[in-house]
């Protein structure tokens, strides 16, 4: 018997107009449809049409501190990814439909209830991303002054999932009769109260719906710092994450999954999915005269806006020109972003205003260019090189730069043998390879 070649698994990273910063100026994007329902319909049926994995909203609580700059020069909307996800349920049939959800700034009942109903409405695809959310401005949104440190945002969103999950089992499989000639709706012995009470919350349950398709809808968590590595080593099923060059993709895919066996683990049930920006052309040097396009778009004051917020030291001060600092890691916002921008303006000696030029399109995330079968090729050494065991992919600009990368790429790797023709299960779970979680409140029973 042969083996199966692994594939790939693909997330398609949807975001207004487009991933690039500039997105929103360039030629074909669709600056129109960032609140268009149309516009995501036609994005998610496109990503469903190629057969990925999962299409992907970020969301973000506030808008930069530096407001006027995000106002006048940047997309400062973001459309709240429940509500749209839903929607997407009614016109997908396949797809992962994944959304984030703070867990500073939510609670883990309203959590629970939403993605368990978005799992119902979907079928079974759909996927939590989990953040703790590094924005000093979502704190002043939600009355939090100062931010809750970096370090307990983590050990808060740890019970905070702990808690979830219970609310997620608090209905067994079975527990749903429906017998209406004897009046019995639930076997009220196969519903089970949560009764957490723990350092941050205390909550009763049960959730007031039952088990959800997939048992419990997929975990995606997004950290790269020490805290956020350990969080997904014990908790996550896929990890979206940014590297700039595959040694550092395989240190850190050696790392998470060497944390996850540690736990009790097994490698397989956690997958590893760096963000990609592909900018494609019919030559490489047409790819990269449209890669000179996006940078040629991009407004300084906005790259370094960009560039502040996601450190979290504000930039705005110094002289662009000069070196990239040797900033302290005091910051209490994204550490893991910080050091790979660092080790970028090390390595290549940038000043502050090239460095954010340089992470202006994928925002720190691996920016690559070239003809459909280069660009394969790029993400075939990451695949095989032991990086990765997918990608999260960020069009640049939207809906072009998908269509390109679906009609042009895709087809290139389904040669090589590196992605799926037709989707193997019904759930993103079964689609992900992914077991379906055990129940923790149903007793066992003892086979004959």
């Amino acid at each position: 018997m042969t083996e199966t070649k692994r594939q790939m698994r693909l997330g398609a990273f949807l975001s207004g107009a487009g991933h690039h910063l500039a997105a929103w100026r360039y030629p074909g994007a669709n600056v129109q449809g960032i609140l268009d329902f149309q516009h995501y319909k036609y994005l998610a049926q496109l990503a469903e049409r190629g057969k990925f994995d999962m299409i992907f909203f970020a969301d973000i609580l506030a808008v930069s501190e530096n407001f006027d700059t995000a106002i006048s020069r940047m997309a400062a909307i973001r459309p709240e990814p429940i509500t749209l996800l839903s929607a997407l349920s009614v016109v997908t049939e396949h797809i992962g439909l994944t959304g984030t959800l703070s867990s500073t700034f939510s609670e883990p009942y309203n959590v629970a209830r939403q993605f368990a109903m978005l799992d119902h409405l979907s079928n079974g695809r759909a996927a939590w991303n989990v953040v703790t959310t590094s924005n000093q401005g979502a704190a002043g949104n939600f009355g939090e002054s100062p931010h809750l440190d970096h370090h307990l945002r983590y050990e808060r969103a740890k019970e905070y999932l702990d808690v979830v999950s219970k609310l997620w089992d608090s209905w067994e499989d079975d527990a749903l009769i429906l017998d209406k000639e004897n009046g019995l709706f639930a076997d009220k012995d196969k519903v089970h109260a949560a009764n957490h009470h723990g350092t941050w919350f205390s909550v009763r349950g049960p959730l007031n719906m039952p088990r959800s398709p997939q048992g419990r809808p997929v975990v995606i968590q997004a950290g790269s710092s020490a805290d956020g590595r350990d969080f997904a080593a014990q908790t996550a099923e896929v990890i979206f994450t940014a590297w700039q060059t595959l040694e550092e993709a395989r240190a850190f895919y050696q790392d998470v999954k060497s944390r996850a066996v540690t736990y009790g683990r097994s490698e397989g049930d956690l997958l590893i999915l760096p963000g990609v920006l592909p900018i494609i052309g019919e030559t490489d040097d047409e790819a990269l005269r449209k890669y000179e396009h996006f940078q040629s778009l991009i407004h300084p004051e906005a790259a370094i806006t960009l560039l502040s917020g996601m450190i979290g030291h504000d930039l705005t001060s110094y002289d662009s020109n000069a070196p990239f600092p040797d900033l302290p890691d005091i910051s209490n916002g994204v550490k893991g972003r910080l050091h790979l921008i660092q080790d970028i303006a090390k390595r290549d000696q940038l000043s502050i205003l090239e460095v954010s030029r340089r992470i202006a399109g994928a925002r720190g995330h691996w920016t690559i260019f070239g003809t459909p079968s280069s660009i394969a090729d790029q993400l075939e050494s990451w695949f095989v090189g032991g990086g990765c065991d997918g990608f999260n992919i960020m069009a640049p600009y939207f809906p072009g730069g998908l269509e390109e990368f679906v009609d042009l790429v895709l087809p290139e790797l389904r040669k090589r043998g590196l992605f799926r023709n037709e989707y193997e299960g019904t759930t993103l779970r079964e689609n992900l390879g992914l077991s379906r979680p055990a129940n923790r409140y149903a007793k066992e029973v003892t086979p004959i």
